[in-house]
């Protein structure tokens, strides 16, 4: 019989996936992720190479799904709010990838996986605010580059930080994950506008 090696090696990203978010680059454990897998873990390193590069592969791999669920042209940045939510509805049916974001911060290396491209998708986002603001849809006082961080960033922090907004915005907590939707699209909105 042969060996599906495709299959392989997304039953070892997808056990990755899930380890690296639960306990991080450090504490992940490549037998864990075997394990997970029903993989050998002799598979990992010729498909993967060492555990940092499966960290790697599994945000590269990790990116791309949120890119093409949540893409912002242009006419999406005309409304930054919108955005938002639907970038917070992501991050609520796939809780793993700000785990795997704000564990890759905590590492604190001058490396970043993929760097280059990163940077280059995080430029079109840029240019899709920028082009928004020039047409007259967003506000032109910031940088499309503040703005863009400023919503991933407030997106972000529901997930990063539920403790901070339990105890900030209790009402809003109290009364779940619409509520919370609601109140970044709102924040967001007002924070663009003229």
């Amino acid at each position: 019989m042969a060996w599906d090696t495709a299959r392989t090696k997304q039953l070892l990203l997808d056990a990755a996936v899930a380890e690296f978010a639960e306990y991080g680059p450090e504490g992940a454990r490549v037998a864990r992720i075997a394990e997970r897998a029903g993989v050998n873990k002799e598979r990992i390193y010729p498909y993967f190479g060492d555990k940092q590069k499966l960290f790697e592969a599994v945000l590269a791999a990790e990116l791309e799904k949120i890119a093409a669920a949540v893409p912002l042209t242009p006419d999406h940045a005309a409304d930054l709010g919108d955005y938002a939510g639907r970038v917070y509805d992501y991050h609520r049916a796939h809780p793993h990838f700000v785990r795997l974001l704000a564990w890759e911060g905590l590492q604190a290396t001058p490396h970043v996986p993929a760097e280059p491209a990163r940077a280059a998708h995080y430029a079109q986002k840029v240019a899709s605010v920028a082009a928004a603001q020039q047409s007259g849809a967003q506000a032109p006082d910031l940088t499309a580059g503040q703005l863009m961080h400023a919503v991933i960033a407030l997106t972000a922090s529901w997930f990063t930080l539920p403790q901070l907004a339990r105890m900030l915005l209790p009402e809003i907590t109290a009364a779940g994950p619409a509520s919370e939707r609601d109140s970044l699209v709102t924040l967001v909105r007002r924070l663009t506008a003229h």
